[in-house]
């Protein structure tokens, strides 16, 4: 099962250009990110967990079944990834500024699923909006904005 995921991971991230549904390549690389973000601070919970299934689903249209499997293949091959490369690069050719300033917002959204966030985590989001080429205003932005959807009172880093 697992060289089966393996196998599906490389052949949809190292070659998106040959699939007809390249949806799903950037689906599978949006989640892997933001399952980075959620397994930063070393504790992932079930709040966590379903904040990621929700976005999925809002972000994707996905079924249960499709968010389940999307899930766990992300979840797996971050485990295994060396690097942030692979998902880093087809977001940034397939997504536009303002998309990718969207999935940093989700990344602050998923980090405040559990009630805080973990400087671990705020860590993660820092380096994984530097890769993605989000400005560091923009970055303030979108954690301002998820404080305020939130009603949180905490300052910004």
């Amino acid at each position: 099962m697992l060289d089966a995921i393996q196998q599906f991971f490389q052949r949809t991230l190292a070659e998106p250009e040959a699939r007809e549904d390249r949806g799903l390549t950037l689906e599978l690389a949006t989640a892997a990110l933001l399952c980075e973000v959620m397994r930063a601070d070393y504790d992932t919970s079930d709040a966590e967990l379903d904040t990621l299934r929700r976005m999925l689903v809002e972000r994707y249209h996905l079924t249960d079944v499709a968010v389940d499997e999307l899930m766990t293949l992300a979840r797996r091959e971050v485990e295994e990834a060396v690097d942030h490369y692979q998902f880093v690069s087809l977001i940034k050719e397939h997504y536009g500024y303002p998309q990718r300033c969207e999935l940093v917002q989700l990344m602050w959204q998923l980090a405040w699923a559990d009630g805080s966030i973990d400087p671990l985590e705020e860590h993660r989001i820092r380096r994984l909006a530097d890769l993605l080429h989000v400005g560091h205003s923009d970055f303030i932005l979108a954690k301002l904005a998820v404080q305020d959807a939130r009603g949180s009172d905490e300052e910004p880093a």
